[in-house]
């Protein structure tokens, strides 16, 4: 068949099963767009470009299908790239199509002309520049199978303006992707299963490390038949959360850096850690050189560059975790760990505050108190997506996830104003969730134009700010490493209720804790996009913490009053602002 470059990117699309993608139009990439207009795919107009990143990312977070985002050559390429590098630290496949201006004046500093390949190289797994119409179809089809096989990532294919307006073949058979040089698909050697066997079988104090490699290989029933047969503890990373129900008595909770104490400490006094499909994320390790110092160390990983890059192991089992799995668990007997979970629990003590269903009204309205009573008006249900910040943290705390892929946030970049695009995309990959972002006062304002996008697309996601009139998590290193010298933290936002009503928006302000379950109600209720502006107490602090480099068990505890007496000892992590 012939057909222009521009209509065999839609072509590919099409037969790769793309029904939505978001974009932001610009003279390189318009051939695209008018060829758009003839296939049966939904665009979706972003704002900016990097908040269309996000939601091809939120996209595929909440799918598991490659999330598709469409810009323009120079600024508008330039823009993706923050997205793009969030999915890169969060191994998110997304496909990021880009024009480019034409190949003739490459290399001249024409209009918009920037090196996108040379930029995203090292925030993208792999990366295009294609000046033929004959390679677009290869190369579309590449970066798809690039993008969701092996570890994914992101893959830019920036396309120049006369290839998409030339004439070519189009045929999609021929145009399969061959890479003989990219082999995802890696599997243990034998010997290192037996080596792994014979540590599983004679560890007593096991712990199951829990990264965002058991949402992506579909492996959460194998993870939980395998805790469950071996009698194995599970701790979170914070893009595990979902892996294993939070109700399940194995669950430990997360750990790192604002992990839950007793984890912490479990993962310390541990003689084996079986780490799956995590990457010893420094959050998570603090002081390499002290952590879990007791402990052997199996690692399942399917990306062989990941092993012994942080944390030394005894044993690594490159491949897919279900596969893995798969391979040990019919040879392993059952266990039984009681001794050890028995003392796990002891440590906890009173520090399960954030396990009973109403925190208790003390007259100030605290970000737990918000996402404490989010969790109970949902159910626990809802599909929660983030900015980064201490409301991040009091999220990963605070809602308890029994299903799979209903928390999406950023974990290894960090990036603020992922929250609200990511949520949007979400909402499209699952319409019929209830999705919810929660964001902060800072974060928020980065992609609040975003607001826009869900109008116009007559799109319900509810927003939850958590609005303390600062950076709230550098504040809180201000405060506990800079003496209180709160530099360019303090921070003026506008009126968020109004800034919803001048989108045609909902909006709703909420300054106390018995207003909160209403808000939350109203929200549920309305059509369309609400925003609420939860003005929570200013100089609350995240608790545990454990201070960048220092050794996980050395944290941080929430200080208290001199008149509370806390039955189980001096450092339970009871939550006192909201006790």
């Amino acid at each position: 068949m012939k057909r222009t470059g521009a209509q065999v990117i839609w072509e590919c699309l099409v037969r790769e099963g793309v029904d939505v993608v978001f974009g932001y139009p610009g003279g390189t990439i318009l051939p695209a767009y008018d060829a758009m207009l003839d296939y049966p795919i939904h665009h979706v107009l972003v704002r900016h470009e990097q908040g269309g990143t996000h939601m091809a990312d939120g996209y595929a977070r909440a799918s598991g299908r490659v999330g598709v985002m469409f810009a323009t050559s120079g600024p508008g390429a330039t823009n993706t790239v923050t997205g793009l590098a969030t999915a890169m630290m969060d191994s998110s496949p997304v496909v990021c199509i880009t024009g480019q201006v034409t190949s003739s004046l490459i290399g001249l500093d024409a209009f918009q002309e920037t090196d996108i390949t040379g930029v995203t190289l090292p925030v993208t797994k792999h990366n295009y520049l294609v000046t033929r119409p004959e390679d677009i179809a290869r190369t579309i089809r590449e970066a798809f199978f690039i993008a969701r096989t092996g570890r994914p990532g992101p893959v830019l294919v920036d396309i120049t303006k006369d290839a998409q307006q030339k004439d070519t073949d189009f045929d999609w058979d021929a145009a399969a992707p061959g890479l003989p040089g990219y082999r995802p698909d890696l599997h243990a050697l034998p010997e290192e299963y037996e080596r792994a066997l014979a540590l599983i079988r004679s560890a007593k104090r096991p712990v199951i490390l829990a990264g965002r490699g058991v949402l992506q290989a579909g492996a959460m029933r194998a993870v939980q038949e395998f805790a469950e047969k071996t009698n194995t503890p599970v701790a979170m990373t914070l893009l595990g959360i979902g892996s294993l129900p939070a109700s399940h008595p194995l669950n430990l909770g997360m750990m790192g850096m604002h992990g839950e104490a007793w984890v912490n400490h479990a993962i310390q006094q541990a003689d084996l850690l079986l780490a799956f499909g995590m990457r010893f994320d420094d959050r998570v390790t603090g002081n390499v050189k002290t952590y879990a110092p007791h402990a052997r160390k199996i690692h399942i990983e399917i990306d062989p560059s990941e092993v012994n890059k942080i944390v030394k192991v005894d044993v690594a089992l490159i491949g897919d975790l279900c596969d893995v799995l798969q391979e040990l668990s019919p040879r392993i007997k059952a266990c039984d760990h009681a001794e050890w979970l028995a003392h796990i629990n002891e440590i906890k003590g009173d520090s399960a505050v954030r396990d009973i269903q109403n925190l208790p009204d003390t007259g100030h309205l605290y970000a737990a108190h918000v996402i404490n009573d989010l969790w109970r008006c949902t159910k626990g249900e809802a599909l929660i997506c983030t900015d980064v910040g201490q409301h991040q943290m009091w999220t990963a705390q605070y809602y308890k996830h029994d299903r799979p892929f209903n928390f999406i946030t950023s974990g290894g970049l960090g990036t603020m104003g992922f929250g609200l695009p990511a949520a949007i995309g979400a909402k499209f990959a699952r319409p019929d969730a209830e999705v919810w972002t929660i964001s902060g006062d800072g974060g928020f304002q980065m992609t609040q134009a975003e607001l826009a996008t869900a109008a116009q697309e007559g799109i319900k996601v509810n927003v939850a700010i958590i609005n303390n009139g600062y950076l709230g998590m550098v504040r809180q290193w201000q405060e506990f490493f800079y003496d209180k010298r709160y530099a360019a933290t303090p921070m003026k936002s506008p009126d968020f209720v109004k800034i919803a009503e001048a989108h045609g928006l909902t909006g709703i302000r909420v300054t106390q804790r018995s207003e909160v379950a209403d808000a939350i109600r109203t929200a549920q209720e309305t059509e369309g996009t609400v925003v609420i502006d939860f003005r929570v107490e200013k100089e609350d602090a995240v608790y545990p913490m454990v201070p960048a480099g220092a050794d996980l068990h050395n944290m941080i505890r929430r200080p208290l009053p001199q008149n509370v007496m806390v039955e189980s000892g001096a450092d339970a992590e009871w939550d006192i602002s909201v006790k």
